[in-house]
């Protein structure tokens, strides 16, 4: 005779031996108020006797055609949705819906390899919300064919698909106004082009050749401040950073600041650190010797205080996580406000 463990006991078996329908058995696990106390305790302990662990949650899942559970696509390292203070208040805005709906989060990084387009195809998971990507990432064309909610957080915009984002031009070109006034030598520390993520300095570069569409448009806006301003954008000097990260960002916080530049537009708060930070190594006063501004008002940001455009990035995760369990959400673009602080100087 098998024993439990050697094969998988069936609803059917202990409905059998405890004298009820399979449909008692089913309504034990998944709906116990429906059924009498003394039938409820009776199958329960059939099923103890049995071995018998449940409904498999897969099988149910199949036939429901719902996992509950939604996949976050990360064009990043996984430990990123950690590290990133900006990415964990995103997170933890979606988390907040996962708990309030009893539904489950799947993270899905991906890193511009082949295997990234399966590896999102094949996610159990009800709906999808894409962090900001590259406008030509593959994945783009895979969600958009699965028939499944999709929420894109920043952008880009793809078919039949919500994004969620703030007006990342015209916040731009209210920061800029903000840092680079009185400024001769106005600069801009950036988010990475494209996904080689490569660092550099360049005078001047064309945002339309810029992949990632947040990045894009913040640069447009910059732009669009300097032309304001009778500023030449063909000459703006722009670092270009490999990751929004504080520490990875320090070299090229000091090559912008070599080259003189005595106002920078960061296009995050943790890039404005960096430029603080190399002010501080450098002996230079904030704004008098360079006005520093960033984005995202991180919860350090009043402590140093830095000129920034507020939003809720939590608020923004919430939104997705309602998109991608297929709810409505209003139709309109996330709030932001610039708040000036110490880090730019006063009007004249």
């Amino acid at each position: 005779m098998s024993s439990p463990e050697s094969r998988r006991v069936t609803m059917a078996e202990v409905a059998r031996r405890s004298g009820v329908s399979p449909m008692t058995v089913s309504y034990c696990y998944n709906q116990p108020d429906r059924v009498a106390p003394d039938t409820l305790r009776r199958v329960r302990a059939v099923a103890a006797e049995l071995g018998y662990r449940g409904p498999d949650p897969t099988a149910r899942s199949l036939r429901r055609r719902r996992t509950g559970t939604i996949g976050v696509v990360l064009g990043e390292h996984l430990a990123y949705a950690f590290e990133d203070p900006q990415a964990r208040g995103f997170l933890t805005g979606v988390a907040d819906v996962c708990r309030e709906r009893g539904t489950g989060l799947n993270l899905i990084p991906t890193t511009g390899a082949d295997t990234d387009a399966e590896r999102v195809r094949s996610a159990s998971v009800d709906g999808y919300i894409v962090w900001t990507t590259a406008d030509a990432d593959p994945v783009l064309t895979v969600l958009a064919g699965l028939g499944k909610p999709v929420a894109v957080h920043g952008g880009p915009a793809i078919p039949g698909a919500r994004l969620i984002t703030i007006g990342n031009r015209a916040s731009a070109r209210e920061l800029a106004a903000h840092t680079f006034r009185g400024a001769r030598r106005p600069a801009v520390l950036s988010f990475p082009f494209g996904r080689d993520r490569r660092p550099r300095l360049e005078t001047g570069p064309d945002p339309e050749e810029v992949e990632f569409p947040v990045t894009r448009d913040r640069l447009r806006g910059i732009h669009d401040h300097c032309r304001d301003a009778a500023i030449d954008p063909g000459a703006l000097t722009v670092a270009i950073a490999s990751r929004n990260d504080r520490a990875e960002a320090a070299a090229m916080a000091d090559a912008l600041l070599d080259t003189g530049a005595d106002a920078v537009v960061a296009m995050s708060d943790q890039l404005a650190f960096a430029v603080l930070d190399a002010a501080g190594r450098r002996g230079l006063h904030v704004p008098a010797d360079v006005a520093v501004a960033g984005w995202d008002d991180d919860p350090d940001s009043a402590r140093a205080g830095l000129t920034t455009v507020t939003q809720s990035l939590r608020d923004q995760g919430r939104s997705c996580a309602l998109i991608a369990l297929g709810e409505r959400v209003p139709d309109r673009p996330a709030a932001w406000t610039v708040t000036v602080r110490a880090s730019t100087r006063p009007p004249q």
